[in-house]
């Protein structure tokens, strides 16, 4: 039996005269006259009608019917209500076939079970019907069966994935009748046209197929808060809106020509569903043309997507193929036509869009987003529920795509998803028939996406270079972004924020101070240290996420400061580097700091303990700075800015006790703990064995500057005793 997998409100212009078809090829016609009538009636496509009259023949056929009557019975129902997006009721209905054991002659009732429990969410049970199904399915559904349960597997856990889209139900739009398609009218995207059976819709009759009336097109207009006004009719005239069902809107690139989707009433069986274009006049409608896309007044075609270059317009249909014999892969295919510009018509025989878009089942709702990419709905690709909105990107700048990826939770749910367009890259519209909060019902309403916009926000922490414990209150910092914007802040002064700026997040009138796309320089200043000439950058450009930014700036106290860690072996002057100490670190730190400040020169003063004489000490002391000083101009620094300077053991260090207590690290201090702690006697000679910086000018000119003294170079060996 050919799958509906989608309601008929889904795709109104594509059931009508096919299901019947279908049906009555694999069922004997009961005799009863109630059964022959409650059969009419759902094989004619009046869905909602036939409801009442199917259910009143599953009663009167009680006991006087057979197992295969009754489940036939009961599998038309479930049919009329899986057609309405009834899933509830389909799935009772279904379940009835199952007990009736009617899968002995429609083994398919499995698969639409097991399609009903997964558009409901109930993924375990439907996993069951679907292995049921796949011990008794014919080879011709093996890809099918195959499909579903990979589906199940892939999105059991569908809504914990991971996305910053913000989706809502557009309730000023949506009415309690279908509302579904959106797409644009201007090119801001502040005016949405979309299809709704809603009460205001054209003329007086009832759709027999839906119980409501035909449907129209109908506009809504965005203010640029996003409220939603002026909710009407495009057209009163009969040009666009008629007694018919129409919907499905499209626009050229110039938002001159209109296309739309036009099918017939429902008594019109015969006839199948066209693509009509309308020139567009202000607020007017002009010039209806039926376009001449099929071969047959029975082929429905609809749901028309043109390309940016208005040179290629897809489209849905049920044609098997076309007249040159191009095969449709089944259900409803995506097809093409191109424009000819020279006899300015499309072209009469359409093109298949191929196998990586097509599937065994339906492709509807094809549209092209901003940046070209080509998005469709469908119920065949491995999806969520339904129909599910898949998207592919554009290949080159041919209307070309490929990389066909489901567009995931929360876009897509167990209900159909379909016809999304977008605004921009970070919002838009598409239908949906899921459950909500609100309501109970599968039923199509318009609903919103947006991308929240990444939040960003600051704080600066500004401390003393060489001392990053020595946090500078009262620092001022200036914030410089890139589209000339600015602003200062002070660090504090209190308790645990001591150092640090104020978070800058929000500003009183609510705007962002960081935001995206946007490169941010900063300065640091106080009273006390030198101008910061390096200063700090940031940037949020092709950031994808949210993120707090923590900037740490250093300044330079116009005092003597010590590098993160320099040590050195007991009497040598080689550095240590290894799991405890890389020396090298600190060093890549002093010659950082006077890379990036070109204008200051430095004298390097270097410690020893006070083990062995002081002539002894002096000399080493003088080799260590030296050491670091080779170190500094073998990596590019000019040596007229460095003096190497040897402090022997004359300047021990101060050490802050854990009582906040200071003490010089003295010999007779140290030679406390020389039996009593041997690890912290040799932990406090190691500190003092040091090389500390003074900053002794800021204005360097290479210019003007004196040679270095070649002395400095050459170390001092064999120390004196």
């Amino acid at each position: 039996m050919k799958q509906f997998q989608i309601s008929f409100f889904v795709v109104f212009f594509f059931i009508v005269g096919l299901f019947s078809q279908d049906l009555r090829s694999q069922n004997e016609r009961p005799t009863p006259k109630f059964v022959y009538k409650a059969e009419e009636s759902l094989f004619s496509g009046n869905y909602f009608a036939s409801i009442e009259k199917c259910e009143k023949a599953f009663k009167k056929l009680g006991t006087r019917g057979s197992l295969k009557e009754k489940g036939s019975m009961a599998f038309n129902i479930a049919e009329a209500n899986r057609n309405l997006s009834r899933y509830e009721e389909a799935n009772k209905w279904y379940g009835v076939c199952v007990e009736l054991k009617y899968f002995q002659f429609t083994p398919e009732v499995y698969f639409y079970r097991g399609n009903m429990l997964k558009m409901m969410g109930d993924f375990p049970n439907a996993l069951k019907m679907y292995e049921l199904y796949k011990k008794v399915a014919p080879k011709s559904m093996t890809k099918q069966i195959e499909d579903a349960l990979a589906s199940l597997q892939k999105y059991k856990d569908f809504s914990s994935d991971e996305s910053r889209l913000v989706i809502k139900s557009e309730s000023k739009i949506n009415s309690n009748k279908y509302d579904m398609a959106p797409s644009f009218a201007d090119k801001k995207g502040k005016v949405i046209y979309f299809s709704s059976s809603r009460e205001e819709s054209f003329g007086e009759s009832r759709d027999l197929i839906t119980g409501h009336k035909f449907m129209d097109i109908f506009m809504a207009t965005y203010d640029d808060k996003g409220n939603t006004s002026d909710i009407k009719t495009i057209d009163k005239n009969g040009i666009v809106n008629t007694s018919q069902n129409e919907g499905s809107v499209c626009f050229d690139s110039k938002r001159k020509t209109m296309f739309f989707t036009r099918c017939p009433n429902p008594s019109k069986v015969s006839l199948g569903c066209d693509i009509w274009q309308v020139d567009v006049v202000g607020e007017e409608f002009e010039n209806p043309l039926k376009l001449n896309l099929k071969s047959s007044d029975s082929i429905s075609v609809g749901h028309p997507c043109i390309s940016e270059d208005g040179s290629m317009l897809i489209f849905a249909s049920d044609m098997e193929m076309n007249s040159k014999g191009v095969k449709s892969y089944g259900g409803k295919d995506l097809w093409y036509v191109l424009y000819d510009k020279k006899t300015k018509t499309w072209e009469s025989v359409p093109n298949n869009m191929g196998p990586e878009f097509n599937t065994f089942a339906d492709e509807l709702f094809p549209s092209i987003g901003l940046q070209g990419e080509f998005y469709f709905a469908s119920s065949g690709h491995i999806g969520i529920g339904g129909l599910d909105i898949f998207m592919a990107q554009r290949v080159g700048t041919e209307n070309k795509w490929s990389g066909v990826k489901n567009m995931g939770y929360p876009i897509n749910s167990t209900g159909n998803d379909y016809g999304i367009c977008a605004v921009d890259n970070k919002s838009g519209f598409f239908t949906s028939e899921r459950k909500t909060a609100t309501s109970s019902e599968y039923s199509s309403d318009i609903w919103s996406y947006t991308l929240p916009p990444n939040l960003f926000d600051l704080k600066v922490v500004v401390y003393e270079a060489g001392n990053k414990s020595k946090k500078i209150e009262g620092a001022k910092v200036e914030v410089l972004v890139s589209d000339g914007i600015k602003w200062e802040g002070l660090t504090s002064d209190k308790g645990k924020e001591k150092g640090k700026t104020e978070k800058w997040t929000e500003k009183k009138d609510k705007s962002r101070y960081i935001l995206a796309d946007k490169s941010y320089t900063l300065k640091a200043s106080k009273e006390g240290y030198y101008d910061d000439v390096r200063g700090a950058k940031f940037s949020t450009v092709g950031m994808d996420q949210s993120q707090s930014f923590l900037i740490e700036m250093t300044l330079l106290p116009i005092k003597e400061i010590r590098p993160p860690e320099v040590r050195y072996p007991l009497d040598q002057w080689t550095f240590i580097n290894d799991a405890y100490c890389m020396s090298n670190d600190s060093l890549q730190y002093l010659f950082e700091l006077l890379d990036q400040n070109q204008n200051i020169s430095i004298d390097l003063y270097s410690h020893t303990d006070a083990r062995d004489t002081e002539i002894h000490n002096q000399a080493l002391s003088e080799n260590r700075s030296k050491a670091v000083y080779n170190f500094l101009v073998n990596k590019g620094i000019d040596p007229r800015r460095i003096k190497p300077v040897g402090k022997g053991e004359s300047e021990p260090a101060t050490l802050t006790l854990e009582n906040g207590e200071e003490v010089i690290l003295s010999e007779e201090y140290i030679n406390q703990f020389k039996l009593s702690d041997k690890s912290k006697f040799e932990q406090l000679h190691q500190i003092n064995r040091r090389t500390t910086v003074l900053i002794t000018s800021t204005e360097f000119d290479a210019n003007t500057a004196p040679p270095a003294d070649p002395s400095w170079k050459k170390y001092k060996t064999p120390l004196p005793r």
